[in-house]
């Protein structure tokens, strides 16, 4: 645990409390028992502060953007991808007391598991540090990477679909070609077509991330080419 402190730059007082946020439900029911509470309660309220510091964040710092692109670019500041990001540079999933079939599942690689564990661990500092402190740590874990994150949350597939209907009679559609890995954690490869012919190729954890990134693509392709 003290690793992990080091890591974030923050030392608890209560350390119970980041031992909590490390406790998936798995780990926790196996151990009823003895009492063991799991980090779901710690999630719910991380998912909230983390929500208010970045909004608050956008809109301090963005007075030049209108409403729907500071929630586009919270989404993608606040989304399980990014959340994801940010465990495995902490190798969170190394901490994390998961159930024995969790655990053999390949749970430590779930990125839905370790995206609510680091809301949890946010929800475990406010408690312990308050919001100065969660604030600190979400600036440095995800606010410090607002920049790259800001291109993600621009809306790719309107950009296509309203730069195609430039022209009258443009067919544009979305294909899955292909799809890896295993259930918990797959891959999925979209191509978008217009008239038929492929004009870009992405891949995302789902269809639509997918799908995103293939409209992406099309797009960075005929602003290049000048269309």
């Amino acid at each position: 645990m003290k690793t992990l402190e080091e890591k974030i730059g923050y030392s608890f007082r209560d350390r119970s409390l980041l031992e909590n946020a490390l406790t998936h439900s798995s780990y926790a029911n196996e151990h009823r028992a003895q009492g063991v509470p799991s980090n779901e309660r710690l999630e719910f309220l991380g998912d909230s502060i983390l929500g208010l510091v970045v909004a608050d964040h956008l809109y301090r710092t963005r007075p030049d953007l209108p409403e729907g692109d500071l929630t586009r670019i919270r989404a993608a500041l606040v989304c399980e991808g990014s959340l994801v990001e940010v465990a495995r540079s902490l190798d969170l999933g190394s901490y994390l007391k998961l159930g024995r079939g969790e655990d053999h599942g390949g749970g430590r690689a779930r990125p839905s598991i370790q995206a609510d564990a680091v809301e949890a661990m946010l929800a475990a500092v406010y408690l312990d540090g308050g919001i100065g402190q969660a604030r600190k740590l979400i600036h440095s874990l995800v606010l410090d990477q607002e920049k790259e994150k800001t291109a993600a949350g621009r809306d790719y597939k309107t950009t296509l679909q309203e730069r195609i209907q430039r022209e009258s009679g443009q067919v544009l559609a979305y294909h899955l070609i292909g799809e890896s890995g295993p259930d918990h954690a797959k891959t999925f490869q979209m191509e978008v077509r217009l008239n038929g012919k492929s004009i870009g190729a992405g891949q995302g954890r789902s269809k639509k991330e997918a799908e995103q990134a293939a409209a992406k693509a099309a797009v960075l392709a005929l602003e290049k080419a000048g269309v």
